[in-house]
């Protein structure tokens, strides 16, 4: 079993802490330090003084000790009595004083839980099938291999600094419950049809601004190739992905850009170098099984109902959570139980409920008068409605998303209703059989709080995104709601699902059906000015944006974690022997911290390393040995391959690794707030966190 160990660094850690004091020193700027405070998964709330805190649960798998933690961190810590389960699976506790993070982190950590990379432009938490392992369908227990692939990329250079978050799902067979289709990059164990087992693999996909279909990239690819395709399609994210435009950062724009076979073919361009480059990387080697398919599909979320696991006499237990909000006494109370019934884990899923697993039939009964003390209980009929923090805490949210979600229902046919506060759909509207999303529009000269629907999404396989449909005033979102599901009631077939039924009846009948409802007269003005759970009227306040994408990117980082991926590819390939694939690799780094440094310093850009070994000399002439050994570097690399030895590019590698190291200081040194240590050479990387860590506190770029 591929097994995660504890994620968190204390290292790390101490370093926070350090750039946390130096900003409330006044030694480093607020807006740097978001960086480093959202690389660590610390965001902004829409309330002064207090923070979320996002922990990473990969594919949702909680422990005992774990839930013990997160529970004590929330009693201790949080102004606030509710931890909540995101669509993403993580667990995100809002109100957490700044100063209190570092501890938050430490308390964490120490149950193997890290906050790393939970936010920012990084791979954010790994999503999976909430029925790993026990699903009597699934090919492989793809557990194993998110947790083999959330080791492999935590840290890595190549995703500390992409243009924009990317999000990643697993799926353990072919229906994708893990929603592949709605994700960056998809992962789905499939079996060939020579019997061969494997991976498809899916990329482009997204929500939110202009939502996204994600497209087949490989229709197989062996288990042995599974980080190598993973690595390339990041890569074609990293290099020609938008960093200016924030709105077209994400990688399904790339889809539109270049055209699914352009997009493609650059994904094929990086996938050839890199298996070159890491063509020995090592590889999780799961159990693979053909599968059921005489068992029902169970969807995505948790399922509906206690359901038999493929072991023999054990159960899955699922817990509807209302809004994904969990109580300090329900997580001890969770905790306890979980002691007391010798269960091994708990899962949240991405529908924000929790699900048990390894339940014996005889204890069916119990857990469920259990957990019915503790406020919880099994699903019902209308409540898998899931909803974002909308304004209670997001500086981006519009409308009030947990108040209204609180007052829908699935209605006696469970469809299942999604509630986002703004367009960036957080609680996933355009895969759910009923989306909405915050909006305001003026009429009458005010500004009315609406929210925009969407019908009949499934982000599985064989599904579609949702189709947009009217824009209703928020105060009349309950009563719109009630008529789709009466209309689908009297009308559907008995074997027609909401999905196909929205298709067959089509955009526009919904709007027909709605028509009345999205109207309003002036005199009409009083009854829907105000958003659910207000007294006043309604406004959206200006707070600046969000932090999704954290802060603003600088140069000279990014060249760095670039050149660090660089130099893997770079000593893998020597290792190899493959010495003119490696000179090139030390080629592109060199260039890329020359062209870094140029910049900073006020340079301009240059084609040639020569050309940049000039115009560092003349905008950085108290350090003339840089420059000069560009001019070195660009003569190894004229060399013939014929003539490369071994030990000429250890040298050689020696020599520009130190370089580095001093490109590093003068960076650091022109601008103190640059944090630079995870990008360089791993020799210098732990000797310098530690000083760094006991002097002047510096941002993570």
């Amino acid at each position: 079993m591929s097994n995660l160990g504890n994620l968190a660094d204390n290292h790390e850690i101490d370093a926070y802490e350090q750039a946390l004091r130096g900003m409330l020193d006044g030694q480093i700027d607020a807006d740097r330090f978001m960086a480093t405070r959202l690389q660590m998964g610390i965001y902004g709330q829409r309330q002064e003084g207090v923070n979320m805190v996002r922990i990473k649960i990969p594919g949702g798998h909680l422990t005992v000790v774990q839930l013990a933690a997160i529970a004590n961190v929330l009693e201790r810590y949080s102004q606030h009595d509710e931890a909540h389960i995101t669509t993403r699976q993580d667990i995100q506790l809002h109100y957490v004083p700044l100063q209190d993070t570092p501890e938050v982190m430490r308390e964490l950590a120490k149950s193997g839980l890290t906050t790393r990379e939970a936010c920012g432009n990084t791979i954010r938490n790994i999503t999976a099938c909430p029925l790993a392992g026990v699903c009597s369908r699934e090919h492989t227990n793809i557990r194993e291999h998110l947790n083999a692939t959330v080791t492999h990329f935590l840290r890595k250079p190549l995703n500390q600094l992409m243009p924009r978050k990317f999000k990643i799902s697993f799926s353990g067979c072919e229906s994708d419950c893990a929603q592949g289709m709605i994700h960056d990059l998809g992962v789905v164990a499939v079996r060939h049809e020579d019997g061969r087992f494997g991976f498809k693999i899916l990329a482009g996909g997204g929500l939110g601004h202009k939502p996204h279909e994600a497209i087949v990239v490989e229709s197989f690819v062996e288990e042995k190739d599974l980080f190598l395709v993973i690595e390339a399609v990041l890569t074609v994210h990293n290099k020609y992905s938008d960093r200016v435009k924030r709105a077209k950062s994400r990688i399904k724009f790339l889809v539109d850009r270049f055209g699914e076979a352009g997009f493609i073919e650059k994904y094929q361009e990086e996938l050839a170098r890199i298996k070159v480059a890491l063509k020995d990387q090592p590889f999780y080697q799961g159990k693979w099984v053909a599968g059921r398919t005489d068992t029902p599909i169970p969807g995505q979320g948790a399922p509906r109902k206690p359901i038999e696991q493929k072991q023999s006499g054990l159960h899955v237990l699922p817990i509807s959570v209302r809004l994904g909000q969990l109580t300090v006494a329900q997580l001890r109370g969770l905790k306890e139980l979980l002691d007391r019934y010798d269960l091994p884990e708990i899962r949240t899923t991405q529908d924000q409920n929790l699900l048990l697993t390894h339940v014996p039939q005889s204890r069916l009964t119990e857990i469920v008068q259990a957990l019915t003390e503790l406020g919880l209980g099994l699903p019902q009929a209308g409540d898998d409605v899931v909803a974002c923090p909308g304004t209670s805490t997001c500086r981006l949210g519009i409308t009030s998303s947990p108040t209204v979600g609180g007052k829908l229902s699935g209605g006696k046919h469970d469809l299942r209703i999604r509630v986002s506060g703004c367009h960036n759909g957080c609680a996933q509207p355009e895969a759910g059989d009923i989306g909405i999303y915050g909006e305001g529009k003026r009429m009458h000269g005010k500004l009315v709080p609406h929210y925009q629907m969407y019908f009949g999404g499934n982000g599985m396989a064989a599904g579609g995104l949702a189709f947009k449909g009217p824009s209703v005033p928020s105060a009349r979102i309950e009563a719109a709601i009630e008529r789709v599901e009466n209309a689908f009631d009297t009308d559907h077939s008995e074997a027609e699902s909401f999905f196909n039924w929205t298709r067959r009846k089509g955009k526009e009948y919904f709007s027909q059906l709605l028509v009345d409802l999205m109207e309003v007269q002036p005199e009409d003005m009083h009854s829907v000015i105000r958003d659910h759970g207000f007294n006043n009227d309604f406004k959206v306040l200006q707070l600046g944006g969000g932090e999704c994408a954290g802060a603003k990117q600088v140069q000279i980082g990014t060249a760095f974690f670039d050149a660090a991926n660089e130099r893997n590819y770079r000593d893998a390939l020597k290792f190899q022997r493959k010495f003119e694939e490696s000179l090139k690799c030390a080629e592109a780094i060199t260039y890329l911290i020359g062209q870094g440094l140029t910049q900073l310093v006020g340079g301009h850009q240059h084609e040639t390393l020569d050309g940049l070994a000039g115009e560092l000399l003349n905008v950085l002439p108290t350090r003339p040995a840089l420059a000069k050994s560009l001019t070195s570097f660009a003569q190894y690399f004229a060399v013939p391959a014929s003539e490369l030895t071994d030990q000429q590019l250890s040298d050689w590698y020696a020599q520009i690794d130190e370089w580095t190291n001093q490109v590093a200081d003068v960076c650091m040194e022109f601008d103190r707030q640059l944090d630079l240590y995870g990008s360089l050479p791993q020799s210098r990387q732990g000797t310098d966190r530690t000083k760094q860590a006991s002097q002047q506190p510096a941002s993570v770029v």
